[in-house]
């Protein structure tokens, strides 16, 4: 591999300083560390405290992640301050987190106490080239900035269904309406640059020497490197004035659940058209004591009308609710919200079915067993359901597959999501019991991938890749003394 010439001043800056001696976090503190980075970069890159370092620190989605107080912040605007920061963390022996979007859910996981927190917030362009059909997208935007900034020329990224969502689904793997067609959001990769533990910079293609990297960047989340570039393929989605896609959502009471669920399964089972996309989430709110179901469909379709052989079931369900219209792609993407509410507590579980329709009412029993167990430090709790069809894994395939690899056949990702009491800063154990007591209630059928955007903090989700072999051994290749393992949060497995 080659070395660059910013890594190479970085580790010269380092071994004048420390020596090579001192290798421990007990001879290089992540202060001293932070120290010498402000020194080397400046005080607006790296920032040990005031309004937007306080204002940072405390920006995750998630009330669990938003408490940590960091040593000091990188500010990067370029990909050499990561090179540069990341060289003094890997010398140093700091522990370190990264922060894109914010918007993850698994505690830790985008956030340090006492150590060096990335947060790109400098680092939001995003451009479109249209001789080569791709886009380039910098770390630290969100998708809804990203659709809006492009929706004028009529092309979108493979991303999420949020718009406060962040670059980090990529790492993923990343679920979207257009992944029928177009598969897993980080199918459509071209290039990446990538900053390793050591401070190397490489850009990595499915051609070149690091190809190997490449494709485990497609759901090996945060245990690779910092990607700092992202060059994707550009779907031609249209602009706002296109209405291109129909549908909306739909909102059902609980009495129409047990309905809901079996046109869940049918659809998951059933369903191979790469232009319909549905994502069915039950829901419960706690309102005082007493629990508040209502269940939302979103649902759309790439044309002028929704299929009554695709859609006929769920649209005869009784509902409370409806809207549904011809939309952009980008108020398809809005039809949710942006998902941008902060304040709460949140943890997600994963599973994944590929069974029979009794699987998928045993999930929603144990789902509405678990909340009403844990009402009382609840204010919400979520089971969705995403359809996988064999038409996104074909698109996966296309491209050089990714590092999920998932199996020829249709079956659905299993979300659970539970929203704590507003301003809760820990979670109980009461509540942890609950949900791994849940988790073990509502097995994912053998054979098929998690999904790690989704998963708790606990799952091994690599082991159940299909490439999960490969991702070890090329994790082994880059991170040799296994230092992301070591330094910062994220799945385990490697």
């Amino acid at each position: 591999m080659r070395f660059n010439s910013v890594y190479l001043f970085a580790t010269g800056i380092l071994n004048a300083t420390f020596g090579h001696t001192q290798t421990t976090n007990s001879s290089a503190s992540a202060l001293r560390t932070c120290t010498l980075l402000q020194s080397s970069l400046g005080p607006e890159i790296v920032q040990l405290s005031g309004a937007e370092y306080l204002a940072s620190a405390s920006n995750s989605w998630s009330l669990f992640n938003a408490g940590n107080k960091p040593t000091c912040i990188i500010f990067p605007e370029e990909t050499s301050h990561v090179q540069v920061a990341m060289a003094s963390i890997f010398r140093d022996k700091i522990h370190y987190a990264v922060q894109a979007g914010g918007h993850t859910a698994m505690t830790g996981w985008n956030t340090v106490q006492d150590g060096i927190l990335f947060f790109f917030s400098h680092m939001k362009n995003v451009s479109y080239d249209a001789t080569k059909d791709t886009i380039t997208l910098q770390p630290g935007i969100h998708w809804g900035e990203a659709l809006t900034a492009l929706e004028p020329l009529g092309v979108a990224p493979l991303g999420g269904r949020l718009g406060d969502v962040g670059t980090g689904l990529l790492l993923g793997g990343g679920l979207s309406y257009l992944s029928g067609e177009y598969g897993f959001s980080s199918d459509a990769y071209v290039e990446l640059d990538v900053v390793l533990v050591t401070g190397q910079l490489v850009t990595a293609n499915a051609t070149n020497e690091f190809s190997d990297l490449f494709r485990a960047l497609k759901g090996g989340a945060n245990r690779f490197g910092i990607v700092t570039r992202y060059e994707v393929q550009a779907i031609h989605t249209g602009t706002n004035d296109d209405k291109n896609w129909f549908g909306g959502l739909i909102l059902y009471p609980n009495s129409s659940a047990e309905a809901l669920i079996n046109a869940t399964h049918r659809y998951v089972t059933t369903v191979n058209d790469p232009r319909a996309s549905i994502l069915m989430a039950f829901s419960s709110t706690i309102n005082g004591t007493d629990i508040v179901p209502s269940h939302i469909l979103t649902l759309f379709f790439r044309g002028s009308a929704l299929p009554p052989a695709i859609f006929g079931e769920f649209l005869s369900i009784p509902s409370t609710f409806q809207q549904l219209s011809a939309v952009s792609y980008l108020e398809a993407n809005n039809i949710l919200g942006d998902g941008s509410d902060r304040g709460f507590g949140q943890l997600f579980g994963a599973s994944v079915f590929n069974g029979t329709v009794d699987q998928y009412m045993n999930a929603f029993r144990a789902w509405s067993e678990y909340t009403a167990s844990i009402k009382d430090s609840l204010f919400g709790t979520v089971l969705a359901f995403t359809p996988i069809q064999k038409s996104q894994i074909l698109a996966g395939r296309a491209r050089g597959s990714n590092i999920m690899d998932p199996p020829l056949e249709n079956y659905a990702a299993v979300q659970i999501q539970t929203q704590t009491q507003s301003g809760l800063l820990r979670l109980s154990a009461e509540v942890d019991s609950a949900r791994q007591t849940l988790f073990n209630s509502i097995p994912p059928s053998p054979g098929l991938p998690l999904y790690i955007n989704e998963c708790d903090a606990q799952q091994n989700v690599f082991a159940t890749y299909g490439r999960y072999n490969e991702l070890r051994n090329t994790y082994a290749k880059y991170d040799p003394t296994r230092f992301n393992v070591g330094y910062t949060e994220g799945p385990i497995g490697l």
